[in-house]
Formats: C-alpha cells, structure tokens, sequence
C-alpha cells in the first residue's frame, strides 16, 4: 500500500487545469459546476462561493482522493505517479479509479498499459474533448516522467 501525500506540483495540475469560479456555470457536459470542478445536487445556477469555499472545498476533495488512491494502488508507484493519478481520479470522478482498467493494469505491474489508459478518458457525451485531451497527455507525461 501507498502512502503518499498529494504534492504541490499536484495540486497546481488540479488547480490549472479546473481553473476557480465563483459563480456556477455548466461545464462542457452541461453540469452545473462552481469553484475547482465541484458538482453535486446543492450546486445550481446562480450559486455563488467566496474564495475560501472554494480553497476548502478543494482541499477537502483532494485529501480524499489522495486517499483513495493511496487505498487502491497496490503497486508501488513514484510521486509523479501518484499526482498523475489523483488528478485523474479528481477530474473523472469518485469511484472512476476503482474500477478502470487504468487501475488493473498499473496493480498488475504493467506501468505502459496504465499509461496508454490516460487517452481513453478524453470524451464528453461521446465526443473527444480538446481540452480533456490536453489533460490526459500531461498527466501521462507526469506519470511516466521519473520521480
């Protein structure tokens, strides 16, 4: 099992490619969205964050799915790999992980097929996504660049 924290260098992965707002706004699936990727049945239009709601609500999320990984990772990975992961997993969802074949592969020692998993993860309502597209490469550049 790992045991990692999630790092700087993580977090400002998360953070550039989520971007903060505000104020709620449907996201490229036409999910209401505010802060750093937040959804939820509470987050509606004209839902408003201060700052710090935002800042909370990411750590909060974060810490959570740095666990997540740490409990579902068996293979022993490097930081890069753990941040790449997190990410991952923040962006696409609370249980996406657990159940990729992302997942299988890397516990099974296969760092290139876990690797060549990131790109299937690209779509939104069935269509490639430019911007999720550019998300998935650099975190497979992180998770296949030396700790």
């Amino acid at each position: 099992m790992n045991n990692f924290e999630y790092s700087a260098r993580g977090i400002a992965l998360t953070k550039s490619f989520e971007g903060c707002r505000l104020k709620a706004y449907p996201d490229e699936g036409g999910v209401w969205t505010i802060g750093f990727g937040d959804t939820g049945t509470d987050i509606v239009r004209g839902t408003v964050w201060t700052q710090a709601q935002c800042d909370l609500a990411l750590s909060a999320r974060l810490t959570e799915f740095q666990a997540n990984v740490n409990r579902w990772v068996t293979w022993p990975i490097n930081q890069n790999q753990n941040d790449a992961l997190v990410d991952w997993d923040y962006n696409d969802g609370e249980g996406a992980l657990e159940k990729s074949t992302l997942l299988k592969k890397l516990n099974q020692g296969d760092i290139h097929g876990a690797e060549e998993q990131f790109l299937l993860w690209d779509h939104v309502n069935g269509k490639v996504s430019q911007d999720l597209l550019k998300r998935r490469k650099a975190e497979m550049a992180l998770f296949m660049e030396a700790a």
